[in-house]
């Protein structure tokens, strides 16, 4: 009985377990590969959906937003602005909505083998991180070609904190989606208003449009409130934005609605 593990509903306070996930993180890179795998299994292009899916869906709000509608992209590309965006929101949205029904979806095997929960969430967001980067490399072509054009000013300096930005938009995604998950397992309609949700939160976020484009007023200082502006506003300051100025305001202001 000595190497018996009890699981109790017994409040810790602020406990993640993190030196026991740890000790799990073989676990960890197995359902990482296994879900990675099994995403593009039995398709005909298989992982070139990674790279047609963000372009794809870049070139069309390039033609709604940026031509029919009239969106203003601060003098940025319209088809790298879009972008950049989709693939950071994607990261954000995917943590959320991966995340979002784990405790359900894996009912039976929680209940049958012990192992820290938090490794399947954890799990999700390192394919999606995976999927990020392969992504990032399109982005990266585009900006060296823009800025070789002198049509962006890239921060090369400031790359360095991408990582950080990457971090944190994949743990804010991923606690709203435990969250939402916790929930979810009681009050199962949740699931589809979590879904719907997040497609109305990507409106109220900086995504098809620069926060500029709000103006000074209310509308912007509420979209500020959003804790996803922030980062989709730094990420686009590092790798793109000819502002000099850094966008403070929705970082503070993000931060402690966040």
């Amino acid at each position: 009985m000595e190497n018996c593990i009890e699981i109790t509903s017994e409040k810790q306070g602020f406990h993640l377990g993190l030196k026991e996930l740890w000790r799990y993180r073989d676990l960890i890179v197995l359902f990482t590969k296994k879900t990675f795998m099994l995403t593009y299994k039995q398709t005909v292009l298989g992982p070139l959906w990674l790279l047609i899916t963000p372009l794809l869906s870049s070139g069309i709000y390039s033609i709604v937003f940026g031509t029919i509608a009239g969106i203003r992209t601060d003098g940025i590309p319209q088809l790298l602005f879009f972008l950049c965006n989709n693939c950071l929101w994607g990261l954000f949205s995917s943590c959320l909505n991966n995340n979002a029904n784990v405790f359900r979806a894996n009912a039976g095997i929680f209940g049958k083998v012990y192992f820290p929960r938090l490794t399947v969430p954890v799990s999700n967001v390192l394919v999606r991180l995976m999927i990020f980067g392969i992504q990032f490399a399109i982005i990266v072509c585009f900006v060296v070609f823009y800025a070789a054009k002198q049509m962006i000013q890239p921060r090369w300096s400031a790359w360095l904190a991408i990582p950080l930005i990457l971090l944190w938009v994949s743990i804010l995604g991923m606690s709203i989606g435990i969250l939402a998950s916790s929930l979810t397992t009681k009050y199962r309609d949740l699931a589809i208003l979590v879904s719907f949700g997040v497609q109305l939160w990507m409106y109220i976020t900086p995504v098809v449009y620069p926060l500029s484009e709000l103006g000074p007023g209310v509308f912007r200082s509420l979209a500020s409130l959003n804790p996803v502006t922030a980062p989709m506003e730094l990420f686009r300051w590092i790798l793109l934005c000819r502002h000099e100025y850094l966008p403070l305001l929705p970082l503070v202001i993000s931060n402690q609605s966040g």
